[in-house]
């Protein structure tokens, strides 16, 4: 039964145009991008995270594609006040503008503004308390990442 649905839902994609994002196309594609440096050291970390998305070890000169990303500090708000004033919890929130050129032609593809946040337990503990914040700062570095390769991809693909 599992194959004969999966064949039928092979044959009906074959019809409808769909093609996989990541298929080995559009895998090729997203090789050829080269994410400029990015100002900070979250902004290293979140080159890194995009470079790992798309194969890096791509230089300027032989990439056909140019991501150039603005990463803005991140922004902590107290949350989870109590009657006393202290907070139980902190909000991590991140903001990346960011533009995908083709580096031959200087056309942007794609330009947007992405938003992560990430939330995490504010203890009294001042070494528990810095760990936790490093750890919401690098999820939230990873989703930006995410989101960002997401779009590129989309619309190398397109």
């Amino acid at each position: 039964m599992k194959k004969l649905f999966c064949l039928l839902s092979f044959v009906l994609c074959l019809g409808c145009g769909f093609s996989p994002m990541y298929s080995d196309n559009v895998s090729s594609q997203t090789a050829d991008v080269w994410v400029a440096p990015i100002y900070g050291t979250n902004g290293i970390d979140l080159r890194n995270n995009l470079n790992a998305r798309f194969g890096g070890g791509n230089d300027q000169e032989s990439a056909r594609y140019i991501l150039s990303v603005d990463l803005r500090n991140p922004d902590s708000t107290f949350r989870g006040l109590q009657r006393t004033g202290d907070a139980t919890w902190q909000e991590i929130r991140m903001t990346a503008k960011y533009e995908v050129k083709e580096r031959d032609s200087g056309k942007v593809l794609v330009s947007g503004t992405e938003v992560a946040v990430e939330s995490y337990t504010f203890v009294r503990d001042l070494v528990a308390a810095k760990a936790s914040q490093d750890n919401a700062v690098q999820n939230t570095i990873r989703l930006l990442a995410d989101k960002i390769s997401m779009r590129t991809a989309a619309a190398i693909s397109e």
